[in-house]
């Protein structure tokens, strides 16, 4: 994957760095897992942020190989 340098707000940043250290990721991919939220609720205005969160984890799970089928008993 291609990576690019930004400049961001420097308390922005740090807000990143402590979340990051919180959740074991990078200060970057932090940041990059806001943005796919911002991005997914500018999207999808009338869903509620855990919907979205569930969303993100769901497709984490299936790219990991963790997904199971639904059974509609």
């Amino acid at each position: 994957m291609a990576t690019v340098s930004v400049r961001i707000d420097q308390e922005l940043f740090e807000k990143a760095a402590i979340m990051a250290k919180a959740l074991n990721r990078t200060t970057p991919k932090q940041i990059e897992h806001w943005a796919k939220i911002g991005e997914m609720m500018e999207d999808n205005p009338d869903l509620p942020y855990e919907f979205v969160k569930q969303a993100i984890i769901a497709k984490a799970e299936k790219e990991a190989g963790k997904s199971e089928a639904y059974s509609f008993d």
